[in-house]
């Protein structure tokens, strides 16, 4: 590849098409999808570089991503900082900061932000939500390089953008969109880790098959928050049953299965809810991690009024 300006479009788009491959087929992408790469005329193609957060491949002119990676497991569980660490992007307005590598402004990795910014060149963020995993973010903007305070600002783009959106309500719309997704990912990574990848009412230990329920919605300006509390692990059909108040789970932890489903008789699936009625709710090993009560009773007024 002798020119790299005029294949950095091309080799660009085949990596955005990628990765929106990749995030159809998946809820999250993993550390393994990114270190695989993608194909460009036969010769695979990095997406990151393992040890850094900015990359650009060698075939390439410009920037292609940039990473936020989600710190692994230590003295705490994960997900204890989780507020903290995403505080960048839920409390943003039209952008958010990404810190250089290093306290070099010149070195290479943060001049390709600045030429990226220059160049109004569209990548990729791979947004960390829990350890190992990631939501792609296309397109994403360099909008801002400071470097008295060693930092670039980021800004989100709709789908089909190709330069830094302008106008400042668009911005915001866009980046609502990155903390939903965010918020929905974070959420329920951490929800399930919490109960090691259990439904907390029948133990089907598929996380693949699990959603975090919330207790109250995330509508709710006082107790919706996407904390481990607000949050337990079910099953797809247990979670349609538990948001259609087919299902309560009382302040004692306590399950309850509503008459109207008790009094039906329709085969295994239906005796296997029906069997869930006044046995406990699994709960998750560390104590700070078990649902809140307060909301729990809240929900539960709502299952008695329905039934």
């Amino acid at each position: 590849m002798s020119d790299l300006s005029s294949d950095d479009s091309e080799i660009r788009a085949a990596a955005f098409a990628h990765v929106r491959r990749l995030a159809a087929l998946n809820d999250h992408l993993s550390s393994d999808h990114l270190r695989a790469g993608f194909m460009f005329k036969g010769e695979r193609l990095p997406l990151i570089n393992p040890q850094r957060g900015i990359f650009k491949p060698r075939q390439m002119r410009y920037l292609l991503s940039i990473r936020t990676v989600y710190p692994k497991s230590g003295a705490k569980v994960w997900y204890d900082d989780q507020r903290e660490v995403h505080k960048q992007i839920y409390e943003g307005q039209e952008s958010v900061s990404y810190a250089f590598m290093g306290q070099n402004p010149d070195a290479a990795d943060n001049v390709w932000l600045r030429e990226a910014l220059e160049s109004q060149i569209p990548f990729i963020y791979f947004l960390g939500t829990s350890p190992g995993r990631y939501q792609a973010i296309i397109p994403a903007f360099i909008s801002g390089w400071n470097r008295q305070a060693l930092k670039a600002n980021v800004a989100f783009g709709m789908p089909g953008q190709t330069e830094i959106p302008t106008d400042v309500v668009e911005r915001r719309y866009a980046l609502r969109q990155v903390q939903q997704r965010l918020h929905q990912a974070s959420f329920r990574d951490a929800v399930i880790a919490a109960y090691r990848g259990r439904c907390a009412l029948s133990g089907l230990p598929e996380a693949l098959l699990l959603d975090a329920a919330h207790i109250i919605s995330d509508g709710h300006e006082d107790l919706g928050q996407p904390v481990v509390p607000n949050g337990i692990p079910l099953s797809k059909i247990h979670h349609a049953a538990f948001d259609a108040h087919l299902i309560g789970i009382d302040p004692s932890f306590k399950v309850h299965v509503s008459e109207r489903l008790r009094a039906q008789n329709d085969g295994p699936l239906l005796e296997a809810l029906k069997r869930l009625h006044l046995g406990q709710l699994h709960l998750p090993q560390r104590t700070r991690d078990r649902p809140d009560r307060d909301r729990l009773a809240m929900r539960f007024e709502s299952f008695l009024a329905s039934t």
